[in-house]
């Protein structure tokens, strides 16, 4: 059975208003299968410990490398129907996106797992597709692609602010206040963000980059655990100035 776990404390904790608890996931890359798991975590969590004001806040890169993304978009869709949820951009879906328009960017969008998002949608691709191929391959997605998984690919939102803290895919650049962050910083930083002990202004929760276990610093943490590749997809509970996690592949 999953758990939630303590993370440690720091010495002035960020803080969410009274009455809400968010449930913050790292990144899903097509992993269905984990999602489902979390789903019911939460609802059991809530069913034992109910509050005012859940939310749920996803940090993007649902699709790619992981074998079922575009089952993992039907789920995502379906919960928001029922919960209230907060949906980030990832660089994957960016990119994803831009496949969509220009099929010249197919062999980079290949290199980032992408031909594990095509077989999702029942689209064999050759492993040597050559330019020809690979315009067929991007029009039979695009026909392939369900309306409602274009709309809520194309209605993601870059970040989101709850109290003191700051939800985003990949992080930000420091000295640069949050409202005037670039998209592409948000959805794409690694080490400018990742080594710097700058305050942000709020405290950051991020994914994008993959770490062992959810990773806590003074002034972010990094719940981006490698679903694909591992089989733990974290998820991480906020209330008052408390954090817990827990991830689908740790042992109990």
């Amino acid at each position: 059975m999953l758990r939630f776990l303590r993370s440690r404390k720091t010495v002035k904790s960020p803080q969410l208003p009274e009455g809400i608890r968010i449930y913050a996931f790292g990144d899903i890359h097509g992993r269905a299968d984990l999602l489902e798991e979390l789903f019911t975590v939460i609802d059991r969590d809530l069913e034992h410990n109910p509050i005012n004001r859940p939310i749920e806040v996803y940090h993007g890169d649902y699709i790619d490398r992981g074998p079922d993304s575009a089952r993992t978009l039907d789920l995502l869709i379906k919960r928001r129907r029922s919960q209230t949820t907060v949906f980030l951009k990832g660089n994957h879906e960016a990119y994803f996106l831009e496949v969509l328009r220009d099929a010249s960017k197919f062999e980079d969008w290949r290199q980032f797992g992408g031909l594990e998002t095509l077989t999702s949608y029942g689209i064999q691709p050759s492993l040597d597709a050559d330019a020809g191929a690979q315009v067929e391959l991007i029009r039979l997605l695009n026909n392939a692609l369900p309306e409602e998984h274009l709309l809520f690919l194309q209605s993601l939102q870059l970040s989101f602010v709850c109290g003191d803290y700051f939800f985003v895919h990949a992080g930000v650049r420091p000295g640069i206040p949050l409202n005037e962050q670039q998209e592409s910083d948000l959805l794409w930083i690694r080490n400018e963000f990742l080594n710097s002990n700058a305050n942000f202004g709020k405290f950051v929760v991020h994914g994008h980059t993959p770490v062992h276990q959810p990773e806590k610093r003074k002034n972010r943490i990094n719940i981006d655990t490698g679903a694909y590749a591992t089989g733990n997809l974290t998820l991480l509970k906020i209330e008052g100035t408390s954090m817990l996690s827990c991830g689908t592949g740790l042992k109990q």
